[in-house]
């Protein structure tokens, strides 16, 4: 689990690490601060604060972090510790863990999702350790 600082600190225009649209990074991303992605990512995404995908944006790889905004496209594994919201235009094909959901109507979701009333490290352990059960 990523260690969280002052929230106040995160949401200060400042602090936000923006991908403009146009622009294409190949590789992981890890940040502390907020993170706006209107371009393309073929990596993954660690963050311990908020990640927005704007309608232009593409994330083809997994993103961890607290709170998701997304409006764009991703094609991996969501795990959001609080809150994911998926706005109209949004387009996720992978599985989602997350404390928190919110769908609007016609957002595409291809994949299983798992929701976590209490999310710790712990908890994502557990959920790890139960992936691979028969039942």
């Amino acid at each position: 689990m990523l260690k969280r600082k002052e929230k106040v600190q995160f949401e200060s225009p400042d602090r936000l690490n923006r991908l403009v649209e146009g622009t294409k990074i190949i590789g992981d991303v890890f940040c502390e601060s907020n993170l706006r992605i209107d371009g393309e990512i073929q990596g993954n995404i660690s963050t311990s604060s908020k990640v927005v995908i704007g309608e232009a944006g593409i994330l083809r790889g997994n993103l961890t972090c607290l709170e998701a905004d997304i409006e764009g496209t991703i094609e991996g594994k969501l795990t959001i510790e609080n809150l994911l919201i998926l706005r109209e235009q949004a387009k996720v094909h992978g599985d989602i863990v997350t404390g928190k959901l919110h769908i609007e109507e016609g957002a595409v979701f291809v994949g299983a999702c798992k929701m976590n009333s209490s999310f710790s490290p712990t908890s994502k352990i557990n959920a790890q350790s139960n992936e691979n059960v028969v039942y």
